[in-house]
């Protein structure tokens, strides 16, 4: 991710190579189980803590503190934010964007923004998270990671009215990394990246929803 190493951060998005990241997948669950057990080992010892969720593509951002340990599954949330060290945050995605934050304190958050998720403005939800926490927006770095892009996302004239707040008579192109990086600088970030990567455009190294995939990958940061 653009400047997040000089934050002290680590984050990344996997890819096929790594394999499905889906809890409820065609894999068998000894497999999946596995690969988040092999990720947690991986991630020490900078983190002892692994935290992800059933996502439901709301708006929900919930914040870990330290005392546990392990692999933590969450129930109904799609946006971690964590600032001690220690916890490493994840999202599965495959379309939808993982938003990436980091803040040169060490603050970290991590975000699943589908199209629900990118009306109810949970990118920016994260941000005021982490604000409402003592820090500053403009110091935090804000990037969206592999997703399908803007070319490749056509949706229903209602949900692009619900996005975009303009009437199209069909079925028309959104751009939800975009519409993201608009709702995080609303609420004071500066420093804002997207990926090239489109998971549709480049579904050989991607899990795409729209290609017909049931495997996802997954969104990774943590405190380097």
């Amino acid at each position: 991710m653009p400047g997040f190493d000089a934050l002290g951060a680590i984050a990344f998005t996997t890819t096929r190579d790594r394999g499905d990241f889906a809890l409820q997948s065609r894999e068998p669950a000894a497999d999946v189980f596995g690969r988040w057990l092999t990720l947690l080992d991986e991630l020490a010892p900078r983190a002892t803590r692994l935290a992800m969720a059933h996502q439901v593509h709301g708006d929900t951002v919930l914040q870990h503190e330290t005392g546990w340990s392990g692999w933590l599954r969450a129930p109904s949330a799609d946006g971690h934010v964590a600032l001690t060290p220690g916890t490493a945050l994840a999202v599965t995605v495959a379309d939808c964007v993982p938003v990436f934050i980091a803040h040169p304190g060490g603050a970290i958050g991590i975000v699943h923004s589908g199209w629900r998720g990118t009306l109810a403005n949970i990118g920016g939800r994260a941000v005021q998270r982490l604000v409402a926490a003592g820090l500053r927006a403009s110091e935090l770095s804000v990037h969206c990671g592999p997703s399908i892009c803007g070319d490749c996302y056509e949706v229903s004239p209602d949900v692009y009215g619900q996005l975009t707040g303009r009437t199209v008579p069909r079925p028309t192109p959104v751009d939800l990394r975009a519409l993201i990086a608009d709702d995080v600088r609303a609420a004071g970030v500066t420093e804002i990246s997207i990926s090239a990567w489109c998971t549709r455009c480049h579904n050989e190294r991607f899990y795409s929803h729209r290609c017909g995939d049931d495997g996802r990958q997954i969104g990774v940061i943590v405190r380097a």
